[in-house]
């Protein structure tokens, strides 16, 4: 599953790199990363800045150097050089460019010499210019991501040896001081004065041409020093190298008895295959629920930062979760001190380095603020709204009751990643993973085979052989993503799980969830019609996608079951999925406003505020459901510890994703079989990265909602209530 992020770089360029599960140049990966580095400024909100009465401060938190008087004669003599036709165009780009000369750039005079030379009133050069910019751009971000890839490989890839030089490669960005390049060599201030910032985070009516240009000129919208940025480059990549080492080896793992149950060669990453691992058990949801409880437990340690120190990624071991006592493999007691407070102060070192892009961000002050306004352009208390319906719908309470008929028990806390409603959740998972094993013994055979898969999905032989021609696959040292190129010449990587064994189920799960993102991102760069707007609005879509071809694993494999029941399970489970990691995205949203509420928090005091935080929401939302009180589990998730507020785009992607299944099930005669995956999907895709409601309604005919999931959801409810009512008849 995307559910990884395992690429943490920072590229001073708007519209560079996302981090996740998806990485890439145009941000669609929630732009972490990026968002450490650049970003984007919307038009409304830099009106207002830029024309804000002195004194002021301007992009690097410094006094308006270039004052309304300077600024008005600039534009007096910009309209009398170019005529009145051109006054909007001149006075917006001339603020613009004020907003962010100081005094480093140059005199007063520097500057007005500099607008009348560089401002461009003529239609057809200004076309030429913003060709200079398409092509340079894409050059610039495209090897970016290429250099940055390369640099982090020993991280990322499981086929390298650890050395200690490792980290400090994947922090070494040789793009950190690109943003202040840009304004240096006056490139920046060029795009400014040409080109308007649009304010994006709310619906707009523009023309391709138009925006390209607002897309171009949000790469300029933020200058931030190359210090600063290659500070957060520093704290995502520590925080995701302690992620991507966090494994737990399962093989000394006691149940409450004692007994060893799991496998002597089984290593689980934490949180995505621990999480993974009790969904594999719901085949057998009576037999495997003391392994489940187990590996509830050990999230809780791990949460609560009771967990070992000497456990972490350490094999030979026995450790009882549940007393926490821990052996040798003699028997002998070993030292069973806890971990330090590290998560927790892995989680402040990012906040730290966020705080300092703060300062040169004055329009949009904090991580929230680029997270939601910038890189989502939807508004926070928009999701927050999506959220809070689906989560608290009685829909979702006929969904738990549900479950709970359908486990024959009382619901865990567990539960929340019930997996029942899969059509493999009553296939043996062991099965599964023969079959896939069979197929794929190394990440060159599942390359090789991806023609055949993407055939499976609807893709027509021609295209199938265009998407395998650009991605690579290989193996991944965490749970698995993908990363996007920045340029048509270059691949998008797909990165995989695979055991020596070969790959597994989960593996194989993961490894098709990154091929929705690696399509989507080789349509919306390779076969959209201008490289300004490659991508998609955001990380939700691309999740969107993922999650569409990874509902399909079992389809590619040859296991489908076209029974309506089943069928009906998928929406179920996509509701039920979005109310878990809903919920776990409300938390994240938490965590954050209270980091900026609480600046001088220790490790420890996040911790209590973290843990405290997951049980006020669990008890909101779960305990009328679930009957338990103070279940911490929505902590356990490592985004929150590396991904920097990344969360909430799961969910948002789950309600695109239904509407998305929506349409593709259709709903008159006409297209009754339902729509085609494949042609449709390139037919949004090439929509390109414009706003959110906007590629909706282009995608789907409507903006971006929760109903289509609660209806799909309502009407899956009927159709299983029917099937029972029909076996009570049949007996």
């Amino acid at each position: 599953m995307k559910n990884v992020i395992n690429v943490l770089f920072v590229v001073a360029v708007c519209q560079i790199f996302a981090v996740g599960c998806c990485c890439r140049k145009d941000g669609s990966c929630g732009r972490a990363a990026e968002a450490a580095a650049c970003g984007t400024t919307s038009g409304a909100d830099a009106a207002q800045g830029i024309q804000a009465a002195s004194p002021a401060v301007n992009s690097e938190n410094q006094m308006i150097f270039i004052t309304d008087e300077a600024i008005a004669g600039t534009v007096a003599k910009l309209v009398e050089k170019h005529g009145e036709a051109a006054r909007a165009r001149i006075e917006k780009g001339v603020r613009q460019v004020a907003a962010y000369w100081n005094q480093k750039d140059g005199s007063v005079e520097e500057f007005e010499s500099f607008c009348m030379e560089q401002f461009i009133a003529d239609p057809a050069a200004l076309t030429m210019l913003l060709d200079r910019f398409r092509v340079a751009m894409e050059s610039i971000s495209g090897h970016a991501v290429a250099m940055t890839r390369k640099l982090r490989e020993p991280v990322d890839l499981a086929t390298f040896q650890t050395l200690p030089v490792d980290l400090l490669f994947a922090t070494l960005n040789p793009f950190d001081h690109l943003s202040e390049d840009f304004f240096t060599t006056k490139v920046a201030f060029v795009g400014l004065l040409n080109f308007p910032l649009l304010d994006t985070s709310e619906p707009l009516e523009l023309s391709r041409r138009e925006w390209a240009e607002a897309r171009l000129a949000q790469t300029f919208a933020r200058r931030i020093p190359g210090e600063v940025a290659l500070g957060a480059t520093r704290a995502y990549a520590a925080a995701e190298d302690y992620i991507a080492r966090y494994n737990i080896h399962m093989g000394g793992v006691q149940n409450q008895d004692g007994s060893t149950p799991f496998p002597a060669d089984l290593k689980l990453i934490s949180h995505w295959g621990l999480r993974d691992h009790i969904k594999g058990m719901y085949s057998d949801p009576v037999g495997n629920l003391p392994n489940q409880q187990t590996i509830l437990q050990i999230m809780n340690r791990i949460v609560n930062q009771e967990i070992p120190a000497a456990v972490v990624d350490a094999p030979g071991l026995t450790w009882n979760p549940w007393t926490n006592e821990l052996k040798d493999a003699e028997g002998k007691a070993v030292d069973a001190a806890r971990e330090p407070d590290t998560r927790y102060a892995r989680i402040l070192e990012v906040f730290r380095a966020e705080q300092q892009i703060d300062k040169y961000s004055p329009l949009y002050p904090t991580l929230i603020d680029r997270r939601f306004k910038l890189d989502r352009e939807i508004r926070e208390e928009r999701v927050r709204r999506m959220l809070e319906t689906v989560i608290s719908s009685p829909t979702t309470k006929k969904v738990a009751a549900l479950v709970r008929k359908r486990l024959g028990r009382d619901l865990q806390p567990f539960d929340i990643w019930y997996d029942g409603f899969k059509n493999r959740a009553s296939l043996n998972e062991d099965l599964l993973t023969k079959k896939v094993s069979a197929l794929y013994r190394g990440v060159n055979d599942f390359r090789a085979d991806l023609p055949n898969v993407l055939g499976k999905l609807g893709f027509e032989p021609e295209t199938a052989a265009f998407l395998q021609q650009h991605i690579e696959v290989d193996p991944a040292r965490g749970a698995g993503h993908a990363m996007g190129a920045g340029m048509r010449t270059d691949s998008a990587h797909l990165r995989t799980r695979v055991p020596e064994s070969g790959m597994d189920y989960k593996g194989y799960n993961i490894a098709l969830h990154e091929l929705g993102h690696c399509v989507e991102q080789v349509f919306s760069l390779n076969r959209v019609d201008d490289t300004l707007l490659d991508g998609v609005p955001n990380t939700a879509f691309t999740e969107a996608f993922a999650f569409v071809f990874q509902s399909r694993d079992l389809d590619v494999l040859g296991e489908a079951n076209p029974d309506p029941e089943v069928m009906a399970m998928r929406s179920l489970d996509l509701l039920w999925s979005t109310v878990e990691i809903g919920s776990v995205g409300l938390l994240d949203m938490q965590m954050w406003r209270w980091l900026y509420d609480h600046p001088d928090a220790t490790p420890a005091q996040l911790r209590d505020a973290v843990v405290s935080m997951a049980k006020e929401l669990w008890n909101k939302y779960f305990e009328p459901m679930f009957g338990i009180k103070d279940s911490p589990i929505l902590a356990i998730y490592s985004h929150m510890v590396a991904y920097g507020l990344y969360l909430p785009d799961y969910s948002v992607g789950f309600m695109i994703q239904a509407q998305i299944e929506a349409f593709l099930k259709g709903d008159d005669l006409a297209t009754i079989k339902g729509r085609n995956l494949a042609r449709e999907m390139e037919r949004m895709c090439v929509q390109g990265r414009i706003s959110p409601d906007v590629w909706m309604k282009g995608a789907v005919g409507s903006e971006l909602s929760p109903d289509a999931m609660l209806k799909a959801a309502e009407d899956a409810l009927a159709v299983v209530e029917r099937g029972q009512a029909g076996a009570l008849e049949a007996r």
